[in-house]
């Protein structure tokens, strides 16, 4: 009985035996046929480069709140655009090949997004000699910088001095002296010295930036020097006397006039560095010439610090409401991120309209996450009190731990 059964056992386990060299001969048959014959699922010429990371994909962006006449524009092709540009923004190989810092073989040297934008402004402005001199173009590179054009490109060209050049004071003189008439180019502004620009805002009609910021022996020779009858005038003292002595130590004064700020830190071995333009006035080399930086910098422009690196940020009458309120939400997040942990933001004198304080402004500035050291909030009534004009001065710390 036992033979019958080795004999169908054995039949069996041939039979087994053949269908899997069957399955196994298939299966070679098919790699061999994908691995040499191109197909979509080819192992040769894979369709996509899969990211190496294994972190999640990012939600798709939101949906814009409005397009804008800007993104209509923005289709330009390149071609339309100067030939200098072109030549400065587009990609630069590097020399020594691919480097770990770039993540990449080579540079593509930074502009403003808008600069593109402003065709005609542009050209202009790219239009020049190569190795030869620039043109006399203040107006058109300040236009194009306070549209968004910022950072300007760069370009290869020497830009005018002035034709008689003095050298300036030397220090601590040139701090509270008026620089000479020589030390500027004056073609692109309404005032062609000094001595007018002192005089302006008596013998001029019509608005100008900072009108008497140039008088040194004016306003500007008692500015942050002692508490005023306002309570919204905060010395540079009492500002200094909130925190421990020796621990503010640098910082930037945004929109900061002639940096009067920054002279009257600078005797307190304090560095501040100061932003500001060139609104019919040559403030940048008026701040040059008293000894203190100037920064030619719009609002707009992302700070350039590296973040928890200030002791102090101070803007006066500059943030206000003639800035959009996104963009002054953004901007003031973005001087909470250069302050350290413990620097101070000095808001000081911030108007708007009564109803607009305690319905926008006030909401935004706290939820930025900034600490109250002091806070005051006073009318303004320089253009009479019908108008409803408020200011605030603030003293803001930003957390020595994280606000959320």
């Amino acid at each position: 009985m036992d033979c019958p059964q080795n004999a169908r056992r054995l039949a069996l386990s041939s039979n087994n035996l053949f269908f899997l060299l069957l399955l196994l001969s298939s299966n070679l048959l098919t790699l061999f046929i994908s691995t040499t014959f191109y197909s979509p699922c080819s192992l040769q010429k894979p369709q996509l480069k899969l990211p190496t990371t294994t972190t999640p994909p990012s939600p798709p962006p939101p949906t814009p709140e409005k397009v804008s006449d800007v993104d209509s524009e923005e289709d330009t092709s390149s071609t339309n655009l100067p030939s200098e540009f072109i030549a400065f923004t587009s990609p630069q190989q590097l020399p020594l090949g691919f480097n770990k810092n770039f993540d990449s073989d080579e540079i593509f040297p930074p502009v403003g997004r808008p600069c593109t934008i402003f065709q005609d402004e542009l050209r202009r402005y790219m239009n020049y000699e190569i190795n030869g001199s620039c043109p006399d173009d203040e107006l058109l590179s300040q236009k194009l910088l306070l549209r968004g054009c910022e950072p300007l490109p760069r370009r290869r060209c020497r830009p005018a001095a002035p034709k008689d050049y003095t050298e300036p004071y030397p220090l601590p003189d040139s701090l509270w002296t008026t620089p000479p008439d020589s030390s500027v180019v004056w073609t692109a502004y309404t005032c062609k010295n000094y001595s007018c620009l002192i005089n302006r805002s008596r013998n001029q009609k019509g608005f100008d930036d900072c009108k008497d910021c140039f008088d040194l022996n004016g306003r500007e020779k008692d500015r942050w020097t002692s508490k005023s009858d306002s309570d919204l005038d905060f010395s540079i003292d009492d500002v200094l006397n909130a925190v421990k002595p020796g621990t503010i130590r640098i910082g930037l004064d945004l929109g900061g006039g002639v940096a009067t700020f920054a002279v009257r830190m600078r005797k307190r071995n304090i560095t501040i560095l100061t932003t500001s333009m060139n609104l019919n006035g040559p403030f940048n080399s008026f701040i040059a010439s008293r000894g203190v930086v100037p920064l030619y910098l719009s609002i707009s422009q992302r700070l350039p610090f590296f973040d928890n690196t200030l002791d102090i940020v101070h803007s006066m009458h500059v943030l206000s409401n003639w800035i959009p309120i996104k963009l002054l939400h953004f901007l003031i997040f973005d001087i909470y991120r250069v302050l350290r942990p413990g620097g101070l933001f000095w808001l000081d004198h911030f108007f708007c309209v009564g109803d607009q304080f305690e319905m926008e402004y006030k909401p935004l500035i706290e939820s930025v996450g900034f600490n109250k050291v002091k806070w005051v909030v006073g009318r303004k009534l320089d253009r009479g009190p019908e108008l409803n004009e408020m200011y605030l001065s603030a003293l803001l710390e930003k957390p020595l731990k994280n606000s959320w």
